[in-house]
């Protein structure tokens, strides 16, 4: 496991080498939560993901998004361990974010992060996806590792503002993915995703409503 000093360095030289505009206290925040992740992975098995490559597979993977985080509320469907919703939460302290997950588990993680962090604009729910409602629609929504994209955009689009966006990572089954999506959407953007000393395809989506002509 990597030191927090360690995890403090590496987190520095990602945010230079990515143009990622984070103060001292943000830096400290995210450093904050990769220690209390290392601290309750032992028991409650939140990441499989090796230490030494959290700064980059679980931070920096989510910080890649800030450019297309403008406009709140946001919620983080599938939180699982709060990603990619503490990070950003912690980038952007004026946005409203939802995190909601369904195993418990991990809520009660992401809520002792919420405390011990500070972090008064996060809400976090325990609940699946089908059963949950708002009050009103989300500006965005943005999934990590929840589902496919097509179960990911039709379960969560009754939650989605009229001119809201999804934010979506994933992985080399891209094209598979896409060629499965039903609702009428349409891509804005893809990025791909280049995260140091890290194999494979990433990718992060930008989808909206195809919005009806005439």
């Amino acid at each position: 496991m990597s030191s927090t000093k360690g995890f403090a360095i590496q987190l520095e030289n990602a945010c230079l080498n990515n143009g990622i505009d984070l103060d001292v206290s943000q830096q400290a925040s995210l450093i904050g939560y990769l220690s209390l992740l290392a601290k309750w992975n032992r028991a409650y098995n939140l990441t499989s993901i090796p230490g030494p490559q959290w700064v980059n597979e679980l931070l920096l993977d989510a910080l890649v998004a800030l450019p297309y985080i403008h406009n709140g509320p946001i919620l983080d469907v599938g939180s699982g361990a709060g990603l990619p919703g503490i990070p950003l939460a912690i980038a952007r302290p004026e946005l409203d974010f939802t995190l909601l997950d369904s195993n418990g588990k991990k809520i009660r993680f992401i809520k002792q992060v919420a405390i011990d962090l500070k972090l008064t604009n996060l809400d976090v729910i325990q609940s699946r996806i089908e059963d949950f409602t708002a009050a009103s629609g989300y500006a965005l929504i943005v999934s990590r590792a929840y589902a496919e994209l097509d179960v990911f955009l039709n379960s969560t689009a009754h939650l989605l503002a009229k001119q809201g966006h999804w934010l979506a990572w994933k992985g080399a089954k891209l094209e598979s993915e896409l060629e499965k999506v039903s609702m009428p959407v349409v891509v804005n953007e893809t990025v791909e995703v280049k995260l140091p000393d890290v194999a494979g395809h990433r990718y992060l989506l930008d989808i909206s409503r195809t919005q009806a002509t005439g």
